[in-house]
């Protein structure tokens, strides 16, 4: 796992100055890669390639970079790791194009398949995690690319205006923002998307000249011309169309028997590093499975670490401890005390670059930050929610929105506004009321935030409507004119309401907000996370599975819980879903008062164009009298007054 950064003069005379700008690019990255750092440039082309390396597998200097290709056509400055680089060396050698190989990093592998496959047809054979950029020497191209699911982040823009106009690129937007020239103009849609989802999803960026480039994505650009092309090299929504088309057959235990061995070689294939490797454990279905499953391939002891909470309500530690127990890890856990985890929120604008509305966040960093006291690269159990539908929203399109169908329209939306105006208590008495009767299903965790949203989307007119609902904090958003939603997959193809939200969740909340939290968490302590579960390989069978094996019997992840019955007692995992939520609410009522006060002040609010300051003046009142709890809505509005204030 590494750090890129670089550019190219369009204009040549403006490369004069290149090694000082690419060396301030790098420094604004180091965290990244603090094993070592590399330049390379080309003053014919005018380009300048940056790499600060985390070394991971060939700790040697054979896999520094940026590197360049045997038959010295391209020149590569890379993050990420390739799973199945060997078998793609294999490949090459039986096809007489491996070249003489200098280590076993998967850097040379990758350059060497470029050279031999050209760019498109090596990506196509890669499963990893990697965002590149690539120079061709001979063409005069140069191109960037990022993974399928977006694990690695990109972004691209152009810096300065006449002689000192650049293309720029780099793995963080901090690493742009120090390029002489740089445009800080805001851009508003992006602000719009923050508050209305919690995150900036590609290809916005907080900055109106900077863009991401998207998962899945190629871009090209003509250094002679400076045309720029961007094209799709694989796409998500298609994989699992296909998929749908072949069905898997068989009964439950060839289900099962079939997601142990394609999961299973997800894993072994992330196992493979020259430093130690551990894994992120919360005791929930996802992580269990990814760690019983290294238990069982590894010859030594697991490492896991967990993060716990003095408060009951968002503590997971003891149930982690008890899976760890039963599986025979080497566990460490640490309990956050308050203070630990409030000197925290300062740090957040540098260690995200810009504002990010996920207050699980905090969490993620500091349990990186545990983890890296013992361990070099964690794998984590994110994504198994998209694949196997375990978030609540979808059991609610599965069950309780076919029912809520047959009541009239009009009836739902006033139900919705009479209930929205209840308090956080009434909303409390009301769990517990669910929870006297869930009789054999497990009950829901924070049951209060989670019926607002339930709230919100009572008066949905059709399934884009719900999902909609469910993921937007704000209704309408508090930025003026912001209507934008996410694109209705389901109108296009026929999906179910349930595949429809997983799908949408894939493309947009997965590379958007929990991709996006996990790279700069991890790298924020120099340490590589890893998600076995977005080998393109289980995401493609776990589309190739009817609903029925992802949601049965008012359960979901039905699959996944079986092939984790294999490992663990099933009455280590029954419970509710708790996800990696802090006690916000009261400590914005509480020790981040002044702070907040500070952020939300009428005149502070009115340094954001477009945004309606009453409308979030008044939603921080309702908090703080306690008539409702408003952290959802705020954060987002938080972080960015935070990150405007770091700047």
């Amino acid at each position: 796992m590494c750090g890129i950064a670089g550019f190219t003069a369009l204009n040549r005379d403006s490369f004069e100055s290149a090694e000082a700008i690419l060396l301030g690019q790098l420094d604004r990255i180091a965290r990244r890669g603090p094993d070592s750092q590399g330049a390379w440039f080309d003053r014919h082309l005018g380009v300048a390639l940056g790499h600060r390396r985390l070394a991971i597998v060939e700790l040697s200097s054979a896999g520094h970079q940026p590197m360049i290709s045997p038959g010295e056509r391209y020149v590569i400055t890379y993050n990420g790791e390739i799973y199945n680089h060997h078998e793609i060396r294999e490949s090459l050698t039986q096809q007489n194009r491996a070249p003489v190989w200098r280590g076993h990093s998967d850097t040379e592998t990758l350059i060497a398949a470029i050279e031999a496959w050209g760019i498109q047809a090596a990506l196509s054979r890669c499963v990893g995690m990697f965002s590149f950029a690539l120079l061709d020497r001979q063409e005069g191209r140069l191109y960037l690319a990022r993974d399928r699911f977006g694990e690695k982040p990109l972004y691209y823009g152009i810096s300065g205006q006449g002689k000192n106009h650049r293309f720029v690129f780099a793995s963080e937007l901090s690493a742009i923002t120090t390029v002489p020239g740089f445009n800080t103009s805001l851009n508003p849609v992006a602000i719009g998307g923050l508050l209305q989802f919690g995150y900036i999803g590609a290809p916005e960026t907080i900055y109106e000249k900077v863009h991401q480039l998207s998962p899945a994505s190629l871009l090209e650009l003509d250094l002679a011309s400076g045309a720029m092309t961007v094209r799709s090299y694989w796409d998500p929504i298609a994989a699992a169309l296909q998929a749908r088309q072949n069905p898997f057959k068989g009964n439950d235990t060839d289900a099962i028997d079939a997601l142990d061995a394609v999961l299973g070689r997800a894993i072994e294939d992330q196992m493979v590093a020259d430093v130690p490797l551990g894994a992120f454990l919360s005791g929930g279905i996802d992580s269990t499975t990814v760690v019983a499953m290294m238990a069982r391939r590894s010859p030594k002891r697991v490492r896991t670490f967990t993060i716990g909470f003095h408060e009951a309500a968002h503590n997971e530690a003891p149930f982690a401890r008890e899976v760890a127990r039963h599986l025979g890890t080497e566990h460490t856990e640490h309990y956050l005390s308050d203070q630990e985890a409030l000197d925290i929120i300062p740090k957040l604008p540098e260690i995200y670059s810009e504002p990010f509305g996920d207050s699980s966040q905090i969490p993620t960093y500091l349990v990186a930050k545990l983890a890296r006291q013992h361990v070099a690269v964690s794998l984590s159990g994110d994504a198994g929610d998209e694949l196997f539908a375990g978030y609540n929203r979808y059991m609610f399109a599965n069950s309780t929105w076919r029912k809520l169908q047959r009541i009239p329209g009009p009836l739902r939306r006033g139900a919705a506004q009479i209930l929205a105006c209840a308090s956080h208590t009434t909303l409390e008495n009301l769990g517990k009321g669910y929870h006297a009767i869930a009789s054999n299903r497990a009950g829901i965790s924070n049951f209060p935030d989670k019926a607002t949203k339930a709230i919100r989307v009572l008066g949905a007119r059709h399934a884009e409507d719900l999902y909609h609902g469910a993921v937007s904090f704000w209704h309408p958003s508090p930025m003026i004119g912001y209507d934008r939603q996410h694109q209705a997959i389901q109108m296009r193809h026929g999906l179910g309401a349930v595949e429809s939200m997983m799908l949408m969740d894939t493309v947009n909340y997965l590379p958007g907000d929990i991709l996006h939290k996990v790279d700069r968490a991890c790298m924020g302590v120099s340490l590589e996370g890893r998600i076995p579960f977005l080998d393109h390989r289980v995401y493609e069978f776990a589309w190739s599975l009817p609903m029925n094996y992802k949601i049965r019997d008012g359960q979901s992840k039905w699959l996944l819980r079986r092939l984790l019955d294999r490992h663990v007692p099933r009455s280590l995992m029954e419970r509710p879903k708790m996800g990696f939520a802090l006690p916000l609410a009261a400590w914005l009522r509480g020790p981040l008062r002044p702070w907040a006060e500070h952020l939300l002040s009428e005149h502070s609010l009115r340094e954001v164009p477009g945004l309606d300051g009453a409308r979030v003046i008044s939603a921080w009142r309702i908090h703080l009298e306690g008539r409702r709890n408003m952290t959802e809505q705020l954060w987002p509005i938080l972080s960015l007054q935070a990150w405007r204030q770091a700047r």
